[in-house]
Formats: C-alpha cells, sequence, structure tokens
C-alpha cells in the first residue's frame, strides 16, 4: 500500500518487507496485478497532473475504440471508399516494390522492443487460451507484450503502458489485452482512459471483477459520488470474497472523499474483517480501517488494528501465500502479568 503524506502516522509498526500482494483477487491472466493501487488513505487518486476527463483529451495512447465509437459519418473518405461492386480485372492491390523481406510482419506503430528472453510463453494456460482466437504468429507477439507489461508495471509503468497499448493494438477485441492496458493506465495516472477500456473490458467479458478500481478511477477523476453509485450498482454477492473486499475498500475512500468519515468507516465492517484470519486481502482491509479509524480520532484503536495488519501480512508471507484463498488462522498469545512467577 503506496504511502501518503496525509497518512497518519504510526511509526511503532514493524517494516512489511516482503508484505504479500494485495492487489485485489487472486488472477489467472497476464494482466499485470494492480499491486494495492487503489489509494487507501482515503484520498482519491493522484497523477503528476490534473487528471483528463472522458472526453477532454484525444486518444493519445492509441487505444483501440469502442464499438460504436468511431465517427465514420463525418470522417473524410477515401477514393473508392465507398465501392461495393466486384472490383474491375487488375484493380486489387499494387505491388509494393523494394519493400524489405518479411516487412509485412512490421507493426504499424513503433512498438517497444522486447527481450530475446521473453517469449510469451511465461503467460499461464487460461491466459494463453483467450488469445487463441489470434493468428499464432500475432497471438504469441500479443503475449509478449503482455509479458513485458506485467514485468514493468511497478518500476517502469509507463513502459509497461507502451507494451499494453502495442497489446491491445494487435488483439483489441480480447478482454485481456483491454483489461491489462486499463491497469497499466490507472498506473501511469490516465484515469479517463483506464475507466474507457474498464468499461470496454467489461462489456466484452461480462465480468464485474474489476469494478473497485473502476470506482477507483471515479475518484481519481474528482467524481466520488459516480463512484459510489457505481459499486451500489452491482449485487456484492455476485463477486468473489476478494472482490468485495477490494470493492469495500474503494467505496471506503470515496466516502472520505466527501468528508464522510463515519460511513467510511461502516463501507469497512464486513464479515471479512475478521483479526482471528488472514487471506491476502486481510493486511490491506486492516490497515485501510486502522486509518479510518485514525481519521475518526479513534487512535488506540486504530493502532490496534495497524498491528494486526502487521501481523497478518506477517503470516502470509511465514507461508508464502500471496494470492490463495487457504485461510491462516492467527493466535495471539495473552502476555503474562509481571510478577505472575514471583513466589
Amino acid at each position: 500500500m503506496a504511502e501518503r503524506p496525509d497518512r497518519p502516522a504510526r511509526d511503532d509498526r514493524a517494516p512489511r518487507s516482503g508484505t504479500p500482494k494485495r492487489g485485489g483477487p487472486p488472477r489467472s491472466s497476464g494482466a499485470p496485478q494492480r499491486d494495492g493501487a487503489p489509494r487507501r488513505d482515503g484520498d482519491a487518486p493522484r497523477s503528476s497532473g490534473s487528471p483528463r476527463r472522458d472526453g477532454d483529451a484525444p486518444r493519445s495512447f492509441g487505444a483501440p475504440r469502442r464499438d460504436g465509437d468511431a465517427r465514420r459519418d463525418v470522417a473524410p473518405r477515401r477514393d473508392g471508399a465507398g465501392y461495393r461492386g466486384a472490383r474491375p480485372a487488375g484493380a486489387g492491390r499494387p505491388d509494393r516494390p523494394n519493400r524489405p523481406e518479411g516487412d509485412n510482419d512490421r507493426p504499424r506503430h513503433d512498438d517497444p522492443d522486447i527481450p530475446e528472453t521473453v517469449s510469451g510463453q511465461e503467460l499461464d494456460r487460461i491466459a494463453r487460451n483467450e488469445l487463441k482466437t489470434l493468428a499464432k504468429e500475432n497471438a504469441d507477439r500479443v503475449a509478449q507484450h503482455l509479458v513485458m507489461a506485467g514485468l514493468l508495471i511497478d518500476d517502469e509503468p509507463a513502459l509497461a503502458h507502451r507494451h499494453a497499448q502495442a497489446a491491445a493494438r494487435r488483439a483489441g477485441r480480447i478482454a485481456l489485452t483491454r483489461e491489462t492496458l486499463a491497469i497499466t493506465a490507472y498506473a501511469v495516472g490516465d484515469y479517463a482512459l483506464a475507466l474507457r477500456e474498464l468499461r470496454t473490458y467489461r462489456r466484452i467479458s461480462g465480468s464485474n471483477e474489476q469494478l473497485p478500481l473502476m470506482v477507483d478511477c471515479e475518484r481519481g477523476l474528482g467524481r466520488p459520488e459516480k463512484g459510489l453509485e457505481l459499486g451500489r450498482s452491482v449485487d456484492r454477492r455476485t463477486l468473489a470474497v476478494a472482490t468485495r473486499v477490494e470493492l469495500a475498500i474503494a467505496m471506503s475512500g470515496a466516502r472520505l472523499d466527501l468528508g464522510q468519515s463515519g460511513e467510511a468507516l461502516t463501507e469497512l465492517e464486513i464479515p471479512q474483517l475478521d483479526a482471528g484470519t488472514a487471506f491476502s486481502y486481510s493486511p490491506g482491509l486492516f490497515d485501510t480501517y486502522a486509518i479510518v479509524l485514525a481519521e475518526l480520532g479513534r487512535h488506540d484503536e486504530a493502532d490496534e488494528w495497524g498491528r494486526r495488519a502487521d501481523v497478518a501480512a506477517s503470516a502470509l508471507a511465514a507461508v508464502g501465500l500471496d494470492d490463495g484463498d487457504e485461510t491462516i488462522e492467527i493466535l495471539e498469545e495473552e502476555a503474562e502479568a509481571d510478577g505472575d512467577d514471583e513466589r
């Protein structure tokens, strides 16, 4: 979870080296992990500049147009573009002399380079299956770009975003590529593009599992009310448990954006707020609960839940569970009172 300058200080907390990732439900796809991307301290996500709103900027990232988005009625027409009859004899595409051998395979854009060590086979089986509708050579190239996006998202998000753009250009009708593009757009602070791509992903896949990130995008665009409306639009019982937790965290942040600290705490009081067990989502949930408690001035309780977040993170790290559904039971021994052993 990213640290923020306005986050209540808890200097007594132990560092979380090797803390498991907390970025939503376990992912079987090749899309990069969000890795705790939604801001947990109640502040809306911020980019280096003012975030662009839908429609405020041209499609500078080369994202594929959504169905029905292209304005073909006003686009200039090329010669013969509207011809629907049979082509006259000899009217096929002219040969292009002096073209380098293999140039037909070159992308139309300046795609980022892919190291020779990345084959695309690094994607798991489910992700590879999504690409089977593509021609093999194209599927392999898309897979390579997706792998690179996943490898770079944490340290070089801008370059990861370029790889995601390249994958989406080559496979714009594949849900996985649009999801990946949305995640990298979020990582570079382009919340408008991220939201558009998440809507497209949702339409193609029929999945609501990225709803928490959509709520955070609305927050990033300065529209927490819309984020709350969006979060309430889906029956949470239809979502994976980890997604419900992520949604509760995002909704709590939107409440804080509106100055509704009490309601922000209520959003987090869900069955998964159980200090006696630890899942991959538990440290983030406990930590967020601690932050909201501190916002309400309940500092002793905030410190306790911050400590519980550390305990859960340590327990998960000790058994190497990052994304699994296995339950870890947390047993805490009560400290013996001073003088118990005195005779």
